[in-house]
Protein backbone atom coordinates (compact mmCIF):
# COMPACT_ATOMS: atom_id res chain seq x y z
CA UNK A 1 0.00 0.00 0.00
CA UNK A 2 1.22 3.51 -0.72
CA UNK A 3 2.00 6.04 1.92
CA UNK A 4 -0.46 8.87 2.36
CA UNK A 5 -0.43 12.45 3.64
CA UNK A 6 -1.09 13.36 7.23
CA UNK A 7 -4.38 14.09 8.89
CA UNK A 8 -5.00 17.81 9.13
CA UNK A 9 -6.41 17.68 12.62
CA UNK A 10 -4.20 15.10 14.31
CA UNK A 11 -1.10 14.94 12.06
CA UNK A 12 -1.37 11.20 11.56
CA UNK A 13 0.36 9.36 8.73
CA UNK A 14 -2.09 6.62 7.74
CA UNK A 15 -0.42 3.79 5.87
CA UNK A 16 -3.25 1.76 4.35
CA UNK A 17 -5.89 2.67 1.82
CA UNK A 18 -9.14 0.84 1.18
CA UNK A 19 -10.96 0.58 -2.15
CA UNK A 20 -14.50 1.82 -1.62
CA UNK A 21 -16.19 -0.22 -4.36
CA UNK A 22 -15.22 -2.58 -7.14
CA UNK A 23 -17.56 -0.97 -9.64
CA UNK A 24 -18.00 2.77 -9.54
CA UNK A 25 -19.16 5.27 -12.09
CA UNK A 26 -16.59 6.56 -14.54
CA UNK A 27 -17.08 10.21 -13.61
CA UNK A 28 -18.34 12.27 -10.73
CA UNK A 29 -19.49 15.86 -11.15
CA UNK A 30 -19.76 17.91 -7.96
CA UNK A 31 -21.07 21.49 -8.12
CA UNK A 32 -21.26 22.90 -4.57
CA UNK A 33 -23.27 26.09 -4.19
CA UNK A 34 -21.13 28.01 -1.72
CA UNK A 35 -23.36 29.53 0.98
CA UNK A 36 -26.59 27.84 -0.15
CA UNK A 37 -29.12 27.15 2.59
CA UNK A 38 -31.18 23.99 2.28
CA UNK A 39 -34.49 25.76 2.85
CA UNK A 40 -33.79 28.51 0.30
CA UNK A 41 -32.87 25.87 -2.28
CA UNK A 42 -36.11 23.90 -1.95
CA UNK A 43 -38.78 26.43 -0.91
CA UNK A 44 -41.06 28.49 -3.11
CA UNK A 45 -40.15 32.18 -3.42
CA UNK A 46 -41.25 35.29 -5.19
CA UNK A 47 -39.53 35.10 -8.56
CA UNK A 48 -37.01 38.00 -8.63
CA UNK A 49 -37.46 38.25 -12.40
CA UNK A 50 -41.26 38.10 -12.25
CA UNK A 51 -42.34 39.51 -8.85
CA UNK A 52 -45.99 38.64 -9.51
CA UNK A 53 -45.11 34.92 -9.54
CA UNK A 54 -44.32 32.60 -6.63
CA UNK A 55 -42.50 29.46 -7.71
CA UNK A 56 -39.71 27.03 -7.01
CA UNK A 57 -36.51 28.68 -8.23
CA UNK A 58 -34.47 25.50 -8.74
CA UNK A 59 -36.73 23.34 -10.96
CA UNK A 60 -33.86 21.28 -12.40
CA UNK A 61 -32.53 20.28 -9.00
CA UNK A 62 -36.08 19.69 -7.80
CA UNK A 63 -36.72 17.33 -10.71
CA UNK A 64 -33.70 15.26 -9.69
CA UNK A 65 -35.10 14.98 -6.15
CA UNK A 66 -38.54 13.87 -7.27
CA UNK A 67 -37.66 11.67 -10.23
CA UNK A 68 -34.03 10.60 -10.45
CA UNK A 69 -32.04 10.49 -7.24
CA UNK A 70 -31.84 10.64 -3.47
CA UNK A 71 -31.85 13.80 -1.39
CA UNK A 72 -31.45 15.05 2.14
CA UNK A 73 -29.85 17.67 4.32
CA UNK A 74 -26.09 17.70 4.82
CA UNK A 75 -25.29 18.91 8.34
CA UNK A 76 -22.07 20.86 8.67
CA UNK A 77 -19.93 21.56 11.72
CA UNK A 78 -18.60 24.73 13.27
CA UNK A 79 -16.83 26.75 12.00
CA UNK A 80 -19.24 27.08 9.08
CA UNK A 81 -16.68 28.62 6.74
CA UNK A 82 -15.80 27.83 3.13
CA UNK A 83 -12.45 26.17 3.69
CA UNK A 84 -13.43 23.69 6.47
CA UNK A 85 -16.68 22.98 4.65
CA UNK A 86 -14.90 22.01 1.46
CA UNK A 87 -12.30 20.00 3.35
CA UNK A 88 -15.12 18.02 4.96
CA UNK A 89 -16.87 17.49 1.62
CA UNK A 90 -13.79 16.50 -0.39
CA UNK A 91 -11.46 14.99 2.21
CA UNK A 92 -14.00 13.72 4.72
CA UNK A 93 -12.32 15.26 7.75
CA UNK A 94 -13.18 18.07 10.09
CA UNK A 95 -10.14 20.28 10.00
CA UNK A 96 -8.40 21.66 13.04
CA UNK A 97 -9.45 25.27 13.60
CA UNK A 98 -5.75 26.21 13.73
CA UNK A 99 -6.09 26.52 9.95
CA UNK A 100 -7.71 29.88 10.62
CA UNK A 101 -4.21 31.25 11.29
CA UNK A 102 -3.47 30.76 7.60
CA UNK A 103 -6.62 32.56 6.53
CA UNK A 104 -8.25 29.17 5.74
CA UNK A 105 -6.21 29.07 2.52
CA UNK A 106 -2.97 27.17 3.18
CA UNK A 107 -2.85 23.59 4.45
CA UNK A 108 -1.25 23.61 7.95
CA UNK A 109 -0.80 19.85 7.46
CA UNK A 110 -1.45 17.92 4.26
CA UNK A 111 -4.38 15.50 3.98
CA UNK A 112 -5.75 12.97 1.54
CA UNK A 113 -8.85 13.76 -0.54
CA UNK A 114 -11.18 12.44 -3.21
CA UNK A 115 -9.26 14.57 -5.71
CA UNK A 116 -6.00 12.99 -4.63
CA UNK A 117 -7.43 9.49 -5.04
CA UNK A 118 -8.91 10.16 -8.48
CA UNK A 119 -7.23 9.35 -11.76
CA UNK A 120 -7.66 13.02 -12.62
CA UNK A 121 -9.67 15.96 -11.31
CA UNK A 122 -10.62 19.12 -13.18
CA UNK A 123 -11.83 22.03 -11.06
CA UNK A 124 -13.12 25.53 -11.71
CA UNK A 125 -13.92 28.34 -9.31
CA UNK A 126 -12.55 30.53 -6.56
CA UNK A 127 -8.81 31.10 -6.01
CA UNK A 128 -9.60 30.84 -2.29
CA UNK A 129 -10.59 27.16 -2.50
CA UNK A 130 -9.09 25.31 -5.46
CA UNK A 131 -5.35 25.74 -4.78
CA UNK A 132 -5.41 23.93 -1.45
CA UNK A 133 -6.55 20.70 -3.12
CA UNK A 134 -4.30 21.08 -6.15
CA UNK A 135 -1.16 21.99 -4.20
CA UNK A 136 -1.96 19.45 -1.51
CA UNK A 137 -2.21 16.52 -3.93
CA UNK A 138 0.53 13.88 -3.76
CA UNK A 139 0.79 14.22 -7.55
CA UNK A 140 0.01 17.83 -8.41
CA UNK A 141 -0.37 17.02 -12.11
CA UNK A 142 -3.40 14.94 -11.17
CA UNK A 143 -5.49 18.00 -10.25
CA UNK A 144 -6.13 20.84 -12.71
CA UNK A 145 -7.57 24.08 -11.38
CA UNK A 146 -8.82 27.16 -13.20
CA UNK A 147 -9.70 30.22 -11.11
CA UNK A 148 -10.87 33.72 -11.89
CA UNK A 149 -8.93 36.74 -10.64
CA UNK A 150 -9.46 37.69 -7.01
CA UNK A 151 -10.67 41.09 -8.21
CA UNK A 152 -13.84 39.41 -9.50
CA UNK A 153 -14.87 38.66 -5.91
CA UNK A 154 -16.28 42.15 -5.59
CA UNK A 155 -19.16 42.54 -3.14
CA UNK A 156 -20.34 45.65 -4.99
CA UNK A 157 -20.93 43.83 -8.28
CA UNK A 158 -23.34 41.18 -9.56
CA UNK A 159 -22.06 37.96 -7.97
CA UNK A 160 -23.80 35.74 -10.50
CA UNK A 161 -20.88 36.56 -12.81
CA UNK A 162 -18.70 34.30 -10.67
CA UNK A 163 -20.92 31.29 -11.32
CA UNK A 164 -21.47 32.16 -14.98
CA UNK A 165 -17.67 32.29 -15.36
CA UNK A 166 -17.45 28.72 -14.03
CA UNK A 167 -20.23 27.37 -16.23
CA UNK A 168 -18.78 29.05 -19.33
CA UNK A 169 -15.32 27.58 -18.68
CA UNK A 170 -16.74 24.10 -18.18
CA UNK A 171 -18.64 24.35 -21.45
CA UNK A 172 -15.50 25.53 -23.25
CA UNK A 173 -13.53 22.66 -21.72
CA UNK A 174 -15.82 20.00 -23.16
CA UNK A 175 -15.94 21.79 -26.50
CA UNK A 176 -12.14 21.77 -26.56
CA UNK A 177 -12.17 18.05 -25.81
CA UNK A 178 -13.99 17.41 -29.08
CA UNK A 179 -10.99 18.92 -30.91
CA UNK A 180 -8.22 17.56 -28.68
CA UNK A 181 -7.68 13.79 -29.14
CA UNK A 182 -5.38 13.51 -26.11
CA UNK A 183 -7.85 15.19 -23.78
CA UNK A 184 -10.73 13.24 -25.29
CA UNK A 185 -8.90 9.97 -24.63
CA UNK A 186 -8.27 10.89 -20.99
CA UNK A 187 -11.92 11.84 -20.54
CA UNK A 188 -12.94 8.32 -21.58
CA UNK A 189 -11.08 6.75 -18.67
CA UNK A 190 -12.60 5.95 -15.30
CA UNK A 191 -12.20 7.51 -11.84
CA UNK A 192 -12.53 11.10 -13.04
CA UNK A 193 -13.83 14.04 -10.99
CA UNK A 194 -15.22 17.39 -12.20
CA UNK A 195 -15.56 20.00 -9.47
CA UNK A 196 -17.45 23.27 -9.96
CA UNK A 197 -17.05 25.73 -7.10
CA UNK A 198 -19.93 28.23 -7.26
CA UNK A 199 -19.18 31.22 -5.04
CA UNK A 200 -21.90 33.58 -6.26
CA UNK A 201 -24.50 32.61 -3.66
CA UNK A 202 -22.10 33.20 -0.79
CA UNK A 203 -21.18 36.62 -2.14
CA UNK A 204 -24.81 37.54 -2.79
CA UNK A 205 -25.79 36.40 0.69
CA UNK A 206 -23.12 38.53 2.34
CA UNK A 207 -23.97 41.58 0.26
CA UNK A 208 -27.76 41.43 0.14
CA UNK A 209 -28.92 38.69 2.60
CA UNK A 210 -30.31 35.26 1.66
CA UNK A 211 -33.92 36.47 1.32
CA UNK A 212 -32.99 39.20 -1.17
CA UNK A 213 -33.89 39.22 -4.88
CA UNK A 214 -30.14 39.08 -5.64
CA UNK A 215 -29.63 35.86 -3.67
CA UNK A 216 -32.78 34.27 -5.06
CA UNK A 217 -31.76 35.22 -8.60
CA UNK A 218 -28.42 33.54 -7.98
CA UNK A 219 -30.26 30.33 -7.11
CA UNK A 220 -31.93 30.50 -10.52
CA UNK A 221 -28.58 31.09 -12.24
CA UNK A 222 -27.02 28.08 -10.48
CA UNK A 223 -29.97 25.82 -11.34
CA UNK A 224 -29.99 26.86 -15.01
CA UNK A 225 -26.22 26.64 -15.31
CA UNK A 226 -26.21 23.18 -13.76
CA UNK A 227 -28.95 22.08 -16.15
CA UNK A 228 -26.92 23.24 -19.15
CA UNK A 229 -23.71 21.61 -17.94
CA UNK A 230 -25.60 18.41 -17.17
CA UNK A 231 -26.93 18.27 -20.74
CA UNK A 232 -23.47 19.00 -22.13
CA UNK A 233 -21.73 16.31 -20.09
CA UNK A 234 -24.35 13.66 -20.74
CA UNK A 235 -24.26 14.42 -24.48
CA UNK A 236 -20.46 14.26 -24.48
CA UNK A 237 -20.54 10.78 -22.95
CA UNK A 238 -23.38 9.59 -25.16
CA UNK A 239 -25.76 9.20 -22.21
CA UNK A 240 -23.79 6.11 -21.15
CA UNK A 241 -25.16 6.33 -17.58
CA UNK A 242 -21.66 6.26 -16.07
CA UNK A 243 -21.70 9.70 -14.47
CA UNK A 244 -22.74 10.39 -10.88
CA UNK A 245 -23.79 13.89 -9.82
CA UNK A 246 -23.56 15.40 -6.33
CA UNK A 247 -25.06 18.81 -5.60
CA UNK A 248 -24.49 20.28 -2.14
CA UNK A 249 -23.02 23.26 -0.30
CA UNK A 250 -20.18 23.98 2.10
CA UNK A 251 -22.32 25.96 4.56
CA UNK A 252 -25.52 27.97 4.72
CA UNK A 253 -26.16 31.64 5.44
CA UNK A 254 -27.84 33.48 8.31
CA UNK A 255 -30.66 35.93 7.71
CA UNK A 256 -28.27 38.78 8.42
CA UNK A 257 -25.81 37.63 5.75
CA UNK A 258 -23.16 35.89 7.82
CA UNK A 259 -21.92 32.40 8.63
CA UNK A 260 -19.31 30.79 10.82
CA UNK A 261 -21.32 29.86 13.92
CA UNK A 262 -23.55 26.88 14.60
CA UNK A 263 -26.92 28.44 13.85
CA UNK A 264 -29.09 25.94 11.91
CA UNK A 265 -29.33 28.34 8.97
CA UNK A 266 -25.55 27.97 8.67
CA UNK A 267 -25.27 24.23 9.28
CA UNK A 268 -28.10 22.85 7.11
CA UNK A 269 -27.25 22.55 3.42
CA UNK A 270 -28.91 20.72 0.51
CA UNK A 271 -27.69 17.36 -0.74
CA UNK A 272 -29.04 15.98 -4.02
CA UNK A 273 -27.36 12.97 -5.64
CA UNK A 274 -28.31 11.21 -8.88
CA UNK A 275 -26.87 9.24 -11.76
CA UNK A 276 -24.70 6.13 -11.85
CA UNK A 277 -24.84 4.03 -8.70
CA UNK A 278 -27.42 6.25 -6.99
CA UNK A 279 -30.76 5.01 -5.71
CA UNK A 280 -33.91 6.39 -7.30
CA UNK A 281 -36.39 8.31 -5.15
CA UNK A 282 -38.29 6.23 -2.61
CA UNK A 283 -41.96 7.04 -2.21
CA UNK A 284 -43.15 7.73 1.32
CA UNK A 285 -46.58 6.36 0.42
CA UNK A 286 -45.16 2.85 0.09
CA UNK A 287 -43.83 2.78 3.65
CA UNK A 288 -45.57 0.83 6.44
CA UNK A 289 -47.63 2.97 8.79
CA UNK A 290 -45.39 4.59 11.38
CA UNK A 291 -42.19 4.22 9.34
CA UNK A 292 -40.04 7.35 9.41
CA UNK A 293 -39.81 9.42 6.23
CA UNK A 294 -37.04 11.82 7.24
CA UNK A 295 -39.44 14.76 7.32
CA UNK A 296 -40.39 14.37 10.99
CA UNK A 297 -38.47 17.45 12.18
CA UNK A 298 -40.76 19.74 10.19
CA UNK A 299 -37.83 21.55 8.57
CA UNK A 300 -38.82 20.38 5.09
CA UNK A 301 -42.54 20.83 5.67
CA UNK A 302 -42.93 23.64 3.12
CA UNK A 303 -40.68 22.18 0.41
CA UNK A 304 -43.36 20.12 -1.32
CA UNK A 305 -41.08 17.07 -1.21
CA UNK A 306 -42.93 15.02 1.39
CA UNK A 307 -43.74 12.38 -1.26
CA UNK A 308 -40.11 11.12 -1.24
CA UNK A 309 -37.86 9.98 1.58
CA UNK A 310 -35.35 12.45 2.97
CA UNK A 311 -31.98 11.07 4.09
CA UNK A 312 -29.79 13.39 6.13
CA UNK A 313 -26.02 12.99 6.44
CA UNK A 314 -23.07 14.51 8.26
CA UNK A 315 -21.04 16.66 5.88
CA UNK A 316 -17.95 14.41 5.97
CA UNK A 317 -20.12 11.51 4.78
CA UNK A 318 -20.30 13.17 1.35
CA UNK A 319 -16.61 12.44 0.74
CA UNK A 320 -17.15 8.74 1.42
CA UNK A 321 -20.18 8.78 -0.90
CA UNK A 322 -18.25 10.43 -3.73
CA UNK A 323 -15.37 7.95 -3.35
CA UNK A 324 -17.79 5.03 -3.55
CA UNK A 325 -19.62 6.36 -6.58
CA UNK A 326 -16.39 6.84 -8.56
CA UNK A 327 -14.79 3.61 -7.35
CA UNK A 328 -11.92 5.29 -5.50
CA UNK A 329 -10.06 4.44 -2.31
CA UNK A 330 -11.69 6.16 0.62
CA UNK A 331 -9.54 9.18 1.55
CA UNK A 332 -7.36 7.78 4.32
CA UNK A 333 -7.98 10.68 6.71
CA UNK A 334 -11.76 10.61 6.23
CA UNK A 335 -14.11 10.10 9.17
CA UNK A 336 -17.11 10.02 6.84
CA UNK A 337 -19.56 7.13 7.09
CA UNK A 338 -20.86 5.88 3.76
CA UNK A 339 -24.62 6.73 3.61
CA UNK A 340 -26.00 3.42 2.36
CA UNK A 341 -29.46 4.90 1.74
CA UNK A 342 -28.07 6.71 -1.31
CA UNK A 343 -26.71 3.57 -3.01
CA UNK A 344 -28.36 1.62 -5.79
CA UNK A 345 -26.91 -1.72 -4.73
CA UNK A 346 -27.94 -5.04 -3.18
CA UNK A 347 -27.46 -5.78 0.49
CA UNK A 348 -24.27 -7.79 -0.06
CA UNK A 349 -22.60 -4.94 -1.97
CA UNK A 350 -23.65 -2.42 0.66
CA UNK A 351 -22.33 -4.65 3.44
CA UNK A 352 -18.94 -4.98 1.74
CA UNK A 353 -18.74 -1.24 1.17
CA UNK A 354 -19.69 -0.51 4.79
CA UNK A 355 -17.07 -2.98 6.05
CA UNK A 356 -14.38 -1.39 3.89
CA UNK A 357 -15.40 2.04 5.14
CA UNK A 358 -15.18 0.82 8.75
CA UNK A 359 -11.71 -0.65 8.17
CA UNK A 360 -10.51 2.65 6.73
CA UNK A 361 -11.76 4.58 9.76
CA UNK A 362 -10.35 1.94 12.14
CA UNK A 363 -6.93 2.33 10.55
CA UNK A 364 -6.84 5.94 11.72
CA UNK A 365 -7.65 4.92 15.26
CA UNK A 366 -4.98 2.21 15.15
CA UNK A 367 -2.38 4.74 14.05
CA UNK A 368 -3.59 7.21 16.68
CA UNK A 369 -3.30 4.55 19.37
CA UNK A 370 0.23 3.68 18.27
CA UNK A 371 1.21 7.34 18.23
CA UNK A 372 -0.23 7.86 21.69
CA UNK A 373 1.72 4.90 23.06
CA UNK A 374 4.96 6.25 21.65
CA UNK A 375 4.27 9.66 23.15
CA UNK A 376 3.38 8.14 26.51
CA UNK A 377 6.62 6.12 26.55
CA UNK A 378 8.60 9.35 26.26
CA UNK A 379 7.48 10.40 29.73
CA UNK A 380 9.78 9.64 32.66
CA UNK A 381 8.22 9.86 36.11
CA UNK A 382 10.24 10.50 39.27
Amino acid sequence: MRRHPQNASSSLSVRRSYLSSANGSSQNTTPPGDGLRADKCFQQHVDPDEPSQIRYLAPFIRDKVLNEGTFGVSHTRVPTESRPGHVALIAGLYEDVSAVTTGWKVNPVNFDSVFNESRHTWSWGSPDILPMFQLGASDKSRVDAWSYDEEMEDFTQDATNLDIWVFDRVKAFFEDARRDPELAALLQKDKLVFFLHLLGLDTSGHSYRPYSPEYLKNIKVVDQGLKEVHTLVEDFYGHDEKTAWVFTADHGMSDWGSHGDGHPDNTRTPLVVWGSGVKKPESTSSLPIGEKTGHEDGFSGDWGLESVLRHDVAQADVAALMAYLVGLDFPVNSVGELPLEFLDADDKTKAKAALTNAKQILEMYNVKEGTSRVMDSDWIFF
